[in-house]
């Protein structure tokens, strides 16, 4: 189709511009030249191009004054429109400039709140993810942790309930929770409303929180002044926009509290898995000594100042749970959940519970679960704790047995030496013998054993539990 297009303008161009020849005779001679289609088209051009030129020039200067006049007339119109404009501003500055203080105040007290309640949350995240990475504490890779714990005294000094974990700081100041001004039946009728120290990391962030969300109400603005600026419309449009996010973060801290929830529920599930009592290994884990005082429901505890009750409800929540989630965890932490010996090299040869014996050939118990390997391998304690015995024990052979806390003791049975001695502090993973035959036994293999509250225990529960924590 182009080459068609290009024909036909070829055509034209031959019909319009068709080939002309001029003549010119001097001295009996006779000259000529041809001009060319493309030729004479060039200059029909070119000639337009100079006619047009020339026209534009003549109304240039024909009409310059009235051109300049128009000009000058735009622009003072323009200057006077401005000059108005200025007026108006000028009339209505005082206005404007309070309305402005105003809404600019309102702006930054939604921005703040939405800003701390940003800051409130990220704490209770980052703590979760801290109370999260002693969930997965365990080593996947199967090497020791070499942990030894130096001082303090063997045995059921490992009951006591661990330290209370270090409070998050943030950018915030400190905080003051009030209780609400109403009857509480521990409390005398005279007691005046006392202040508490925010639970936890919450001592942090709170006042903070008070500051910003119990700050007062600027005084309203019409939507009259409004409507006449459109600077305040659109502040108070980001305004808006800004206390609809707070709001979401108000969810966001409820879905937060929740999630906290579940990860105590599934710490409490462990523990049903092992065989322990989730609840009477709480009451261990917390202590009963040195604790008490009226019981305060969170309703009647308020941030001095916070009006959003419900993101209020759910950061103590939170902080409550997250301190109970860490108390269990720092308990979790002296359970067994792995196993003595791990590799390929290490086979299970026996069960728990009732078999035909070895030696006997008649039916009996066993107390543990034997894993057979190489002589001289070397066998880890599967929790830290306080080694209680270490030295040759009846049918047990060499044996080392740990008090984990809690009540909790481990049994590592038919060594061929043992490395560690009564009273060593031991870390998970650390090294406490090596695998061998002594005592009763029919070949090398470690023989492993749980107590709990002076009953034995299937070791099996314990591990299948530590890899629903591994998953």
């Amino acid at each position: 189709m182009a080459e068609s297009l290009l024909e036909r303008a070829w055509a034209w161009l031959h019909e319009t511009f068709p080939e002309r020849q001029v003549y010119i005779r001097s001295d009996g001679r006779v000259q000529f030249f041809t001009f060319s289609p493309v030729f004479q088209a060039t200059l029909a051009g070119l000639g337009l191009i100079f006619l047009g030129w020339v026209a534009f020039a003549t109304v240039n200067v024909i009409f310059k004054d009235r051109i300049i006049a128009a000009k000058d007339h735009r622009f003072q119109q323009t200057v006077q429109n401005y000059e108005i404009r200025v007026a108006d501003l000028q009339t209505s500055y005082e206005e404007s400039n309070g309305a402005l203080v105003t809404a600019e105040d309102r702006f930054k007290e939604v921005a703040d709140e939405l800003q701390t309640k940003q800051n409130i949350i990220w704490n209770v995240l980052s703590r979760k993810r801290e109370v999260d990475a002693i969930l997965n504490r365990r080593d996947t890779t199967g090497q020791a942790a070499h942990e030894v714990f130096d001082g303090g005294k063997p045995g059921d000094a490992l009951d006591a309930a661990p330290p209370p974990p270090s409070a998050i700081q943030s950018t915030a100041g400190s905080s003051d929770f009030t209780v609400t001004p109403q009857p509480v039946k521990p409390q005398p009728r005279s007691a005046k409303p006392t202040k508490a120290s925010m639970l936890d990391f919450g001592s942090t962030v709170g006042r903070l929180a008070g500051a910003i969300f119990g700050r007062r109400q600027t005084a309203d603005i019409s939507p009259e002044v409004i409507a006449r600026h459109p600077v305040l419309r659109q502040l108070a449009f980001q305004t808006e926009r800004i206390r609809r996010l707070s709001a979401s973060q108000t969810m966001l801290m409820a879905r937060t509290q929740g999630q906290v929830e579940e990860g105590i529920t599934s710490i409490r599930s462990i523990l049903k898995r092992t065989g322990i009592n989730p609840d009477q290994f709480t009451q261990r884990v917390r202590g009963s000594e040195g604790v008490g005082g009226p019981e305060i429901p969170l309703s009647a505890v308020s941030i001095e100042g916070v009006s959003d009750t419900a993101f209020q409800q759910a950061y103590l929540k939170s902080s409550a749970q997250l301190t109970e989630m860490t108390e269990l965890l720092g308990g979790l932490k002296h359970v067994p959940l792995t196993t003595p010996v791990a590799g390929a090299a290490f086979e299970r040869t026996s069960g728990f519970g009732a078999r035909v014996d070895p030696f006997t050939g008649r039916y009996a118990f066993h107390p543990g679960v034997d894993w057979s390997g190489p002589t001289g391998a070397t066998v880890r304690s599967t929790a830290p704790g306080v080694v209680v015995w270490a030295d040759y024990r009846g049918g047990y052979g060499k044996m080392v047995e740990i008090n984990h806390g809690y009540g909790i003791h481990t049994r590592y049975a038919h060594l061929s030496s043992i490395l560690v001695h009564v009273g060593t502090r031991v870390g998970e993973n650390a090294p406490v013998g090596k695998l061998g035959s002594t005592g009763r036994s029919t070949g090398p293999h470690v023989h492993y054993e749980i107590w709990y509250d002076d009953v034995v225990r299937n070791p099996r529960n314990f591990i299948e539990a530590g890899r629903y924590v591994l998953q």
